[in-house]
């Protein structure tokens, strides 16, 4: 438990997303949890601790506030000594800082947005009618079991591509080359619909046959894409309650695509 504590409140405490740390003169202000060399840790901060401790599995005691709490302190005293020290002001902090700073920007700015733009229940509901319309006339949903392999490049792409051409494997060669988490697996997703794939990959994927990969490179957002179809199936279409959670992110992760799209052409990028 001590290590996934420990790993839990040091990217707390790096993300910044909910220290609380203010210079106390005397005594603790009202919600503190401790104070180390009169620098305040709170107890929202400790709560946020326990709350992703929680979500990891652990079971809520006092040993595990007492064991979140005690890393605070552990991390304060050694954030403070490294104060003193001059590591704060050096250029492997201030180029790890200012990455951290850039990617809590960007989910702050991504959840932002959705607050402003939410998926409501009838946009849920639009959805899963328009989806059921689409079915037909037989009424069945048709789902593809999917494999990709993400990389940085169209040219890595292609290189990857190249090789399944003369015979390798996708999955030997996603193994290799992926950038993907899921590379670890062949590149496997599983199975999806077409609806819950961003446009770039649905409209290849409805023109695959089972065991075909795309026979170009899919741009993407995040980088270039191949993908194959590992088999295909129809089955009869869950009801809205058992869907409802599946369309919500489909539709989230649209309004997402959206607003990258949207800055990404009003924006200045060279990549070498």
């Amino acid at each position: 438990m001590k290590r996934s504590v420990t790993s839990l409140v040091l990217t707390v405490v790096l993300l910044g997303s909910m220290i609380s740390i203010a210079q106390s003169q005397s005594g603790l202000p009202i919600n503190a949890a401790a104070s180390v060399n009169g620098l305040v840790i709170s107890n929202d901060m400790v709560e946020q601790g326990i709350q992703a401790a929680l979500a990891q599995g652990q079971k809520e005691s006092p040993e595990l506030r007492n064991a979140v709490l005690s890393k605070l302190i552990e991390v304060s005293l050694l954030s403070q000594q490294a104060e003193k020290d001059g590591l704060a002001n050096s250029e492997k902090a201030n180029r790890q800082l200012a990455f951290i700073r850039q990617n809590y920007l960007a989910d702050l700015e991504l959840s932002t947005y959705l607050a402003q733009n939410p998926v409501t229940e009838s946009d849920v509901q639009a959805e899963y009618s328009r989806e059921i319309a689409s079915l037909g006339p037989q009424g069945m949903i048709v789902e593809y079991k999917v494999s990709d392999i993400a990389v940085a490049t169209e040219a890595d792409a292609q290189a990857a591509l190249t090789r399944i051409k003369k015979g390798e494997s996708f999955d030997k060669v996603a193994r290799s080359v992926s950038l993907a988490p899921n590379k670890v697996q062949g590149g496997a997703v599983g199975w999806v619909q077409a609806g819950q794939t961003l446009p770039q990959i649905s409209k290849v994927l409805v023109t695959l046959s089972k065991g075909q990969v795309s026979a170009a490179p899919i741009q993407m957002p995040q980088g270039w894409y191949l993908i194959k179809l590992e088999d295909k199936k129809s089955t009869k279409p869950p009801s809205f309650e058992q869907a409802k959670p599946a369309i919500r992110n489909g539709l989230i992760q649209k309004k997402q695509f959206e607003l990258l799209s949207q800055l990404r052409q009003t924006a200045n990028i060279v990549v070498q």
